[in-house]
């Protein structure tokens, strides 16, 4: 048995890239839920933007208008959502599942139209998909003992989403706790009344925290669409937006646990494409359909309180009324 052979860099590598719409998407659940928002149309927002982002690089053969089309279609989502809890008072969860529902028959219905594929886009190829970026003097260190084929092979070799959805998370706990618009957006989740009595407006913060979270929803579709794959097939997010929730919730609300609980989901994913790894390693072998669920039983397993007590924020969830 050789345990070592669960941590062979391969794995690690596919770990980064299959964590990375998790982590975006955990993020952006983030700032929606520190502002008071609970958001359950993370995937349809996801889904929505990967079909946007492969739809337009395929028909222009640019990645980047790709990109701000799926960045787009998300925003537009994250409206409707803010319109619904924030505007009209409705019940935020109705209106993310919702949500789900409208962007999972909607990208199936256009893509056929546009496409007549069954559902699909066609392949990306060329400039219409993001190609991995070689970091500096990676070849060079990659014969170094131990640093250079982690600085080779995992650090390196990725798409540039992968570092953005890296660097978002320094961001994220910068701006939530270091800058006065953070400390904001925590108070409306905290207890609105007093920041609207502080004369700072909830709705807006709200709306803020909702278009944020619509951002960072398009750059996790699109990196699944153009960076993870070639293109978009029929409900391709395939969970992950429940996913980053449950992790969201695992990481107790916090920016860098985020990091390592997305990265936990994206590595079970990894060892479930390598069962091979998985026998070399336990000595007998485990069924792939076991090895697909992981991830899945481990949101039940969140979800359900087994991991200790998550405390939400405190006005999640409640459409904030003005005292007259």
């Amino acid at each position: 048995m050789n345990f070592f052979a669960l941590f062979d860099l391969s794995v690690l590598d596919t770990t980064v890239r299959l964590a990375t719409p998790l982590l975006l998407a955990c993020l952006a659940g983030l700032f929606s839920e520190r502002g008071g928002i609970f958001d359950i149309g993370l995937e349809g927002k996801m889904l929505a933007a990967a079909f946007f982002s492969a739809a337009l690089a395929a028909m222009t053969g640019s990645v980047w208008i790709g990109l701000l089309a799926g960045i787009g279609a998300s925003m537009v989502l994250s409206a409707v959502h803010g319109l619904a809890s924030i505007t009209f008072r409705g019940n935020q969860l109705i209106s993310g599942v919702a949500i789900n529902f409208l962007a999972a028959g909607l990208t199936v219905l256009i893509a056929q139209s546009w496409f007549q594929q069954g559902g699909r886009t066609p392949s990306l190829i060329g400039g219409g998909r993001f190609e991995p970026i070689t970091l500096p003097f990676a070849e060079a260190l990659s014969t170094v003992p131990v640093f250079g084929p982690i600085y080779a092979e995992l650090i390196s070799g990725h798409s540039i989403l992968v570092y953005v959805a890296l660097l978002c998370v320094p961001g994220t706990w910068y701006i939530l706790f270091r800058t006065r618009f953070g400390l904001r957006l925590r108070a409306v989740g905290e207890n609105p009344a007093a920041v609207d009595t502080a004369g700072v407006s909830v709705v807006g913060l709200r709306f803020a925290a909702v278009g944020i979270c619509g951002i960072l929803c398009g750059l996790a579709g699109a990196y699944l669409a153009t960076g993870l794959q070639a293109g978009f097939v029929k409900d391709m997010t395939a969970g992950r937006g429940f996913i980053a929730l449950a992790a969201l919730i695992f990481a107790k609300w916090r920016p860098w646990h985020a990091l390592w609980a997305t990265l936990l989901f994206g590595y079970l994913q990894a060892i479930a494409l390598r069962p091979d790894i998985i026998e070399g390693a336990l000595g007998f072998k485990v069924q792939v359909q076991l090895l697909d669920a992981l991830p899945y039983i481990l949101t039940v397993v969140i979800l359900a309180g087994f991991v200790g007590k998550a405390i939400p924020p405190r006005a999640g969830g409640e459409p904030y009324v003005k005292e007259r």
